[in-house]
């Protein structure tokens, strides 16, 4: 935990090292990305970077608010999708079972004497398309007041599978973090180690990403609804490994059959943000099909994968208003790239 903090304590990182190429190489208006730069000046004040990926290349960068691209940016529900691509490689691996695991054959000595009696029938494949039905409150904006319970007590994974399991709601999906976190924990049972210990091994570390963060919870288990910290040319990097179908130079790092599976609709989710997958948004936006990974405030990695592109914007995230940047996207960045 310490060595975390002081990560994010650090006052200068050196940028990751990271492939360049100019916009029009790329077949990309630079001019419609630089007019992207000044509506982020003009009306996004809460914004630290915008960086667009296409080809494998970094093709624009920019920064706000006195950020670099050494810094770590708070990656809020973003994490959720990293659980997702850790959860892939664990069970491709085999170390975890497959989806349609019970929750309880792994998490059994965190099973509350009080629980539901439907509990038996979730399984992984219930939290990773948040269809398992736990009784829960979601707003508008996916706020959710009962979080707040979850991180107060003193053992999560219990509280977690503590609540009641409405029938009508057991494979609808609603939007729910403890169902996040509960993955983490069945990663760390089955594995043995914790979700950060697991990444920097499979995924972080063949990524070439050294700086980031993970904050554990009391128990030890790296969070696995927010907590995750990278930066936003490590994000890119991700990003190029996720259009590569999991592949990043010559390495296959994360299952394709696992992203497909991913990134496939498996329920449909809510109109503002598409339908989900296995932890990952996805729809249709200007015509073209969109995979997202999205957090509090706009922290988002968005793949565009029909035109071969990865959209990265970070931003505050301790707020409770915040401007979305889909406009940027569909105003300027598609038509950059359709130009």
């Amino acid at each position: 935990m310490k060595q975390q903090l002081s990560l994010l304590n650090k006052p200068y990182n050196t940028a990751p090292v990271i492939e360049l190429l100019a916009p029009e190489d790329a077949g990309v208006c630079g001019q419609k990305l630089e007019q992207a730069h000044q509506a982020v000046l003009k009306g996004y004040s809460k914004m630290h970077s915008m960086l667009v990926v296409r080809r494998g290349k970094l093709i624009f960068e920019r920064y706000y608010g006195g950020f670099h691209a050494g810094m770590l940016n708070d990656l809020r529900s973003a994490t959720k999708s990293f659980i997702s691509m850790l959860t892939g490689i664990a069970v491709v691996k085999g170390h975890m079972p497959e989806v349609h695991t019970p929750v309880t054959e792994v998490l059994q000595k965190h099973v509350p004497f009080l629980h539901s009696p439907r509990l038996g029938e979730i399984t992984l494949r219930h939290l990773l398309t948040m269809t398992a039905g736990f009784r829960w409150i979601t707003g508008k904006k996916l706020g959710e007041p009962l979080v707040r319970n979850l991180q107060r007590s003193r053992r999560w994974a219990s509280y977690a599978l503590s609540l009641q399991i409405d029938d009508e709601h057991l494979g609808r999906f609603q939007y729910r973090s403890s169902d996040s976190h509960l993955i983490s924990v069945m990663l760390s049972e089955t594995t043995g180690v914790d979700a950060f210990t697991y990444a920097r091994e499979h995924l972080f570390g063949p990524l070439g990403i050294g700086n980031a963060a993970w904050l554990p919870n009391a128990e030890g288990h790296s969070m696995g609804h927010i907590g995750l910290y990278l930066t936003s040319r490590d994000l890119a990097k991700v990003g190029i490994c996720l259009l590569e179908g999991g592949s990043y130079g010559r390495q296959q790092i994360i299952p394709q059959q696992w992203l497909e599976e991913a990134f496939t609709a498996q329920t449909p989710g809510y109109p503002a943000f598409g339908d989900y997958g296995y932890q990952f948004w996805n729809g249709t936006m200007s015509g073209q099909p969109y995979r997202l990974a999205h957090g509090h405030g706009g922290q988002q990695l968005l793949l565009l994968p029909k035109l071969d592109a990865a959209v990265i914007f970070t931003a505050e995230s301790a707020v409770r208003q915040w401007k979305h940047p889909r406009r940027l996207v569909e105003q300027y960045i598609i038509p950059a790239m359709n130009s």
